[in-house]
């Protein structure tokens, strides 16, 4: 395989003037589809970027490996099965050809990359789901650094968390009763913990037959069963400044799209404020993410949030709007030995007199000792704490039953339909 070139291929996909000419003189040509046309041009480019990215595209096709990182030309690291390794003997020619890879990259979403614009997030088209970052000088002392994520196809859903030993099977029917029944529910973890994948799975439990509008600032999620979704994307600017469509943006032509449950991918600005007050107003069942290392830190975090939208509201406010619209906290960690679990499911049960956040936990982790390889050993238990929404839950037993043909069974102490057992409290 020759070297990468310097420059970068004569075909050029922009948003900027010139790109309906392309498309033009390819339906003219072939006789196809502006569909098959679009389709033509996404596949050329794929094939220029891998041939840019030569170097990685071993580490790209393997499918076990979920990042890899470019750290300059000379170093690159990559993650498999939660942990980080480096990729010996894999380097860029030299600093000319990882910056002309970039370069492509740019043109093909449409970006700018250079010392007045050195940041740059992006994603590749189907079908390589890729989530790329790029930053370079003068903010990267390094040279240019690229964070390829891979979006793997979602085959999770809950039956496998809790083969896996992600999930507990009494944690299982308490989520997907939770879902069910239309309660606020986020997930909470860091970078790389699996908040997509168990909002992935999560999705299970939504009926077939709701609407459901999904918002993301980069697609990943692919809801695992309802039938009747719409999937939102949002679009920064192009390289003349304009086009932006943010998050937010999207979040409020939503609420006219007239859906039964909103799913936003993740919550990271003022779009938070906007989420919450959905909630508050009838838009319930919501699903979400948010980084934070703990539930407390999650409201914490969501609260701070609010507090970035440009609308000013006091503290007190969004911290009241916060307690009263999420009911339940998931929060995801990655261990020590790689493997992603649900450490903690909380409740959120109000402000305290003091205006603290109150909650409940319901599950918590328990480890037990050390495997193979030392692989974290324990389970997921109920603290024996009840559910403060028994009363909805036994209220919405028969629609459960006859609508959805889903019967209590692991779960019935939790919400009050059974005595709970003594010494379950941990």
């Amino acid at each position: 395989m020759p070297p990468p070139s310097r420059t970068p291929p004569p075909f050029v996909m922009n948003d900027g003037p010139g790109t309906a000419e392309p498309v033009a003189v390819s339906l003219a040509a072939n006789g196809g589809t502006r569909r098959d046309a679009a389709f033509d041009r996404n596949a050329l480019y794929q094939e220029t970027i891998r041939f840019f990215f030569t170097p990685v595209v071993g580490l790209l096709d393997d499918k076990d490996i979920s990042e890899v990182m470019i750290n300059g030309w000379q170093e690159v690291f990559y993650e498999k099965e939660g942990k980080v390794y480096k990729a010996e003997g894999v380097r860029f020619d030299d600093e000319h050809a990882l910056q002309a890879a970039v370069r492509n990259l740019a043109e093909f979403v449409g970006r700018r990359i250079d010392e007045r614009t050195p940041t740059m997030d992006a994603r590749l088209p189907e079908p390589h789901k890729f989530r790329v970052n790029v930053i370079g000088p003068p903010v990267s002392r390094v040279g240019l650094c690229v964070t390829i994520r891979k979006f793997p196809v979602s085959t999770w859903d809950m039956e496998k968390l809790v083969a896996n030993g992600s999930l507990a099977t009494p944690a299982r029917e308490y989520l997907e009763i939770m879902v069910k029944t239309h309660h606020n529910v986020v997930v909470s973890g860091g970078t790389g913990s699996g908040k997509t994948s168990l909002l992935n799975a999560l999705s299970s439990a939504i009926p077939d037959h709701e609407r459901v509008v999904v918002i993301e600032d980069s697609s990943e999620l692919r809801l695992a069963a309802s039938k009747h979704v719409v999937y939102l994307e949002a679009r920064p600017a192009g390289v003349d400044g304009t086009g932006a469509v943010t998050v937010r943006d999207l979040f409020v032509n939503s609420l006219r799209m007239r859906p039964d449950r909103i799913v936003v991918g993740e919550v990271r600005r003022g779009e938070a404020l906007d989420l919450i007050q959905s909630m508050l107003s009838g838009h319930d069942g919501a699903l979400s993410t948010v980084h934070a290392s703990n539930p407390l830190m999650a409201l914490t975090r969501l609260e701070t949030l609010c507090l970035m939208n440009d609308i000013d509201i006091p503290v007190y406010v969004a911290r009241a709007q916060v307690a009263a619209s999420v009911h339940a906290i998931v929060q995801v960690v990655r261990f020590a030995d790689g493997t992603r679990r649900v450490r903690e499911i909380t409740e959120v049960i109000g402000l305290t007199a003091s205006e603290k956040y109150e909650v409940r936990p319901i599950f918590r982790f328990h480890q037990t000792g050390f495997g193979l390889d030392d692989h974290i050993e324990g389970e997921l238990r109920w603290t024996g704490e009840p559910s403060r929404f028994g009363d909805d839950v036994i209220d919405a037993r028969p629609i459960l039953a006859k609508k959805h043909g889903y019967e209590i069974s692991e779960t019935k102490a939790i919400w009050g339909l059974q005595a709970p057992l003594t010494g379950v409290k941990t």
